[in-house]
């Protein structure tokens, strides 16, 4: 469902990118004429993302400030960009772009000023804890599709109560990824994975 959801954000942002420099190009022949052919898939589109967006919105396992600052700037943005396009009003097209692209970046970053750094234990600038407990690590990387108590699931997520793996599969799984989910070699100290797979070996 994430994936979905930042595929159909991307796709609203690009046909809105569009849209605005024809209308700030006074190409009102060609922003009628694009309007017109992509008017049923952008219904579909606008409507994909309001649905996955709420979806992800009551399933998320962090529902932090970021996400009520996103969620309001969605209301604001709608009507905005439906009046800035029905009165060709090229300041307001252009105020409701930077908006949507305000809202993609608070979607990434999980911040509303897009840092992903935070006080407590985080690496400044990665949003990798930096903490001795695995579980700061999994509330802020494992949650968001496998939940709080690793049951949520989302995007191919697994239950990972039910996990047969072994300690050192989990380790590798976490360190290499798999399928939809990226690895964290990266991110992450050996340390770190080790933490983080300890805390998922307590969850039940």
């Amino acid at each position: 469902m994430l994936h979905t959801h930042k595929l159909v954000v991307l796709l609203f942002v690009l046909i809105y990118l569009i849209k605005t420099v024809l209308l700030l190009l006074n190409r009102n022949e060609s922003l009628q004429s694009f309007t017109r052919k992509i008017k049923i898939p952008e219904m579909i589109i606008s409507t994909l993302f309001l649905l996955t967006g709420i979806y992800l919105a009551i399933n998320t396992g962090d529902k932090g400030t970021w996400l009520w600052v996103k969620i309001a700037a969605i209301v604001v943005v709608i009507p905005l960009a439906i009046i800035a396009f029905k009165k060709s009003n090229k300041m307001l097209a252009l105020l409701s772009f930077i908006i949507l692209v305000y809202i993609y970046g608070i979607s990434e970053t999980k911040s509303a000023n897009f840092k992903k750094e935070v006080t407590d234990g985080f690496n400044k600038g990665a949003g990798i804890p930096t903490s001795e407990s695995g579980k700061n690590i999994f509330d802020s990387q494992c949650a968001n599709c496998h939940g709080s108590d690793g049951k949520l699931g989302l995007s191919g997520a697994k239950d990972l109560t039910l996990s047969t793996l072994s300690h050192e599969e989990k380790v590798a799984l976490i360190t290499n990824g798999k399928n939809a989910m990226r690895s964290f070699k990266n991110d992450l100290t050996p340390k770190q994975i080790e933490e983080v797979t300890n805390y998922v070996e307590q969850l039940h």
